[in-house]
């Protein structure tokens, strides 16, 4: 009972909190975009490594003035959290398990692309290994015939969890490096190679 009272209580208290916390980070940290200006106005997937999802709805929001997404994310409650917490820039969620029902995920968030929505994903979430890309996202880009472009957020002062994604929260009064790549097209390449490409992608600006 003590559970679910607790978890009913940061249901209701923790998106608004996160979503302002968000933007109070944003906001006290300079920000350097190195990205294009413009991406294709067609529905595109953008990814990033689920240890640096937090800052990711303001890259996006340099991209499309009008949220026009939805996001990945698990069916657990930290799923639920995230879910809620988006809400509140304008981003919509995809609930499935890459567990239980791989298909039928992807049959979802295909359907999604084609209705015009962008697609956020974290390719080695929800679970990890960590910077492990999952097949997900290639199948997903070559069935929708959507483009990819690889996200990384890099702030330069940060706390980071002890989490198996190694988790980072910008600290105030950095700087915060969005790295972004042109569209990528995975059509023709083979899993793996598709793989690879995501995966160097992402890695360009680890330290």
């Amino acid at each position: 009972m003590a559970k679910k009272i607790s978890r009913a209580l940061a249901l209701l208290f923790v998106p608004f909190i996160g979503s302002l916390l968000i933007r109070f980070l944003y906001l006290t940290n300079k920000k350097n975009f190195h990205a294009p200006d413009t991406i294709t106005d067609e529905p595109v997937i953008f990814a990033c490594w689920h240890g640096e999802l937090l800052m990711i709805p303001c890259l996006y929001k340099y991209y499309r003035k009008k949220p026009h997404a939805k996001v990945l994310i698990s069916p657990h409650f930290d799923g639920e959290l995230i879910s809620r917490t988006i809400k509140y820039f304008g981003l919509g969620t995809l609930v499935g398990s890459s567990d239980k029902n791989p298909a039928r995920v992807l049959l979802q968030a295909i359907k999604t692309i084609k209705e015009g929505y962008d697609i956020g994903i974290t390719p080695d979430g929800p679970k990890g290994p960590r910077h492990e890309v999952a097949d997900g996202i290639v199948i997903m880009a070559q069935k929708a015939k959507a483009k990819v472009i690889l996200v990384e957020v890099k702030p330069t002062k940060f706390w980071q969890l002890g989490s198996w994604d190694k988790f980072r929260i910008p600290k105030p009064f950095g700087t915060l490096h969005y790295y972004a790549s042109t569209e990528i097209d995975l059509s023709g390449l083979e899993l793996e190679e598709a793989r690879k490409v995501v995966k160097e992608g992402l890695l360009q600006h680890e330290s």
